[in-house]
């Protein structure tokens, strides 16, 4: 999910586990299993046998106040583009944003990539997307009419998904999440919570899922995934990594999460990768 923010109540963990409603919302903060300082990985790690996932904002990229502020960046196409040489295509890209956005980031197209948190997904040269919810249309007018009246609120159509940004409008966070919490009761959609985002979307898969789906094939098939990720939309693919045998990378400030390891920023993201890009084995 891009748009994120630290300052945001609603991303807290302490908000996020607060009684309330029981409602069909993920993203939720992990409340049991997990570790709540995760240490970090060390560098550089053995490339033969490993998976990669990565998610872009907050961990490729850093956060940006809109979400075309995010654009392609030399550095991170080069190692990108070493990686995926590297590691014989076990290389992933999985994002809340689409495939279209995620290939002008990238700055190169990767062979395997995951959009709308696994709702398309591209490997082996085929596009497999799920069917839109017709409820959306519906969604995608209440969130721009929410806008219209709070300046800096802004709505993403996806297509598959439609997000609503407060960023430039944070006083405004709480109406926001209750206005996506009765949509997706009305509707039957699935409640995305991120940072200073809310996010309605087609029910179906999530990072986790699509995470999955690629480990069930060449040439990802017998790897160690390894997911790297910042969001609360990041944790069911942690989950799914630590269940195939691999693990989950936190990038950011330390906090309860499925992910064992921990990078603090994106500088030491990249910094990571290209020590495994450089790795002997």
């Amino acid at each position: 999910m891009h748009n994120r923010a630290k300052a945001d109540n609603l991303s807290r963990p302490e908000a996020l586990n607060a009684p309330g409603p029981q409602r069909h919302i993920e993203g939720s903060m992990p409340t049991q299993a997990g570790n709540s300082q995760p240490s970090p990985p060390t560098p550089p790690v053995r490339a033969a046998g490993v998976a990669l996932f990565l998610d872009i904002d907050g961990v490729l990229a850093p956060i940006a106040a809109t979400p075309e502020g995010v654009g392609p960046d030399p550095r991170r196409t080069a190692v990108l583009e070493r990686l995926a040489r590297k590691l014989d295509g076990r290389l992933a890209i999985l994002s809340g944003r689409t495939l279209a956005e995620i290939d002008r980031i990238a700055g190169t197209p990767l062979a395997a990539a995951a959009g709308v948190h696994g709702l398309e997904r591209r490997q082996d040269g085929r596009t497999l997307r799920v069917a839109a919810d017709p409820a959306l249309g519906d969604a995608v007018q209440a969130f721009r009419d929410f806008a219209r009246d709070r300046p800096g609120a802004r709505v993403e159509d996806k297509g598959l998904a439609t997000a609503l940004h407060y960023r430039l409008a944070p006083d405004h966070a709480h109406a926001a999440l209750d206005l996506a919490r009765d949509l997706a009761d009305a509707s039957g959609l699935s409640l995305q919570r991120g940072d200073m985002v809310v996010e309605l979307r087609t029910p179906g898969a999530d990072k986790g899922a699509a995470l999955t789906a690629f480990m069930q094939s060449p040439p990802f098939a017998g790897a160690v995934p390894v997911m790297l990720g910042d969001d609360l939309t990041d944790e069911d693919a942690f989950r799914a990594a630590a269940a195939l045998g691999g693990y989950g990378v936190l990038v950011g400030p330390a906090r309860e999460t499925a992910a064992t390891r921990r990078l603090a920023d994106q500088g030491q993201v990249l910094d990571w990768l290209e020590a495994v890009a450089e790795a002997d084995g």
